[in-house]
């Protein structure tokens, strides 16, 4: 009876930051700013892209979905943090921290592949510039921004129901603040091998395929630029990459510190608050400020926006 009891566990509290509750309202606060500016520049961005037809080219396409999976990665965290800052119980339902879960894993997942593709895109813009829209068609750009996608969704899909194969007893203190894989595991009284091995199986795999194709396409780009004989054009090209660049650089180097061997403690927290929550922020900034396109888009956005609404102003009057 008692083991029947034990696997009953539907709902869990999340922990985090609950070591300093003189800080929560500065807490609160800041990460309330963080995702307002977050929200603000990544759909933005969505939006400019959308909107701005000559920027529907390949590389376009691929920062505006990269901007849409950030805002789905700090939404899935963001909120539910930011009520639980203020909540009594902080408590959070199975369902709930699943779809958490999902979403975070989905826009994860999806990122990599994105910005694979996107390593791939400027590739092939730098070594063969000439074939550049026989070898980087918008159809093809299509076809692998969504199977991104779907890949991202089916692979959150395979952990969010091994996760519920898995019955929760004892403490029911996740010690994060959000729904992570790790900390579930340490709360399960199943066995959790058969979770382990499909991180090994998929999630593993994963990041080596994409880590080795932004590495593989960073080293041709370096030979071709090294060849280049002019300066300006090795300037041009090097401005062609940096964003992306700088942007895959923190992604995985935080991603690399996050996914460490199954550890106990509270290292997670601060290398996941730059994962899931300050890297969002960063990346419309990295995107718009270091371009030209997008900031003289916006720029002409906005001295449109100026000119109708003097022109509003002296209809009125």
């Amino acid at each position: 009876m008692l083991k029947e009891n034990e696997s009953l566990t539907t709902e869990f509290i999340l922990s985090g930051f609950m070591d300093h509750p003189e800080l929560k309202f500065l807490l609160f606060v800041v990460f309330f700013t963080i995702y307002m500016i977050t929200m603000v520049g990544n759909l933005g961005l969505v939006t400019l892209i959308f909107m701005e037809r000559h920027l529907h080219t390949p590389m376009y396409i691929f920062l505006g979905n990269l901007a849409l999976m950030d805002s789905c990665c700090s939404s899935a965290i963001t909120p539910k943090m930011l009520e639980n800052f203020f909540s009594e119980d902080r408590i959070i339902s199975l369902y709930e921290c699943m779809a958490q879960f999902y979403f975070l894993c989905l826009a994860e997942t999806t990122d990599c592949f994105l910005l694979a593709a996107m390593a791939y895109d400027r590739y092939v813009a730098i070594c063969h510039p000439l074939q550049y829209h026989s070898m980087m068609s918008k159809k093809l750009c299509i076809q692998m921004t969504t199977a991104a996608c779907i890949a991202g969704g089916l692979h959150s899909m395979i952990h969010v129901v091994l996760l519920l194969r898995l019955t929760f007893c004892g403490s029911n203190q996740i010690d994060h603040f959000f729904c992570d894989i790790l900390p579930l595991y340490r709360l399960s009284c199943t066995d959790p091998f058969l979770n382990e091995l499909m991180i090994y199986i998929f999630s593993m795999p994963i990041q080596i395929f994409t880590i080795v194709t932004v590495l593989i396409s960073y080293l041709c780009i370096l030979f071709t630029i090294s060849r280049m004989k002019s300066k300006e054009g090795r300037g041009k090209a090097f401005s062609t990459c940096a964003s992306h660049f700088l942007s895959v650089s923190i992604f995985y180097i935080c991603l690399l510190m996050y996914i460490r061997p199954f550890e106990e403690g509270d290292k997670d927290i601060p290398v996941a608050i730059f994962y899931t929550i300050i890297i969002p922020l960063l990346n419309p900034f990295i995107y718009s400020l270091r371009n030209k396109e997008v900031k003289n888009v916006l720029k002409k956005r906005m001295k449109n926006y100026d000119i109708l609404k003097q022109n509003s102003s002296s209809i009125a009057n």
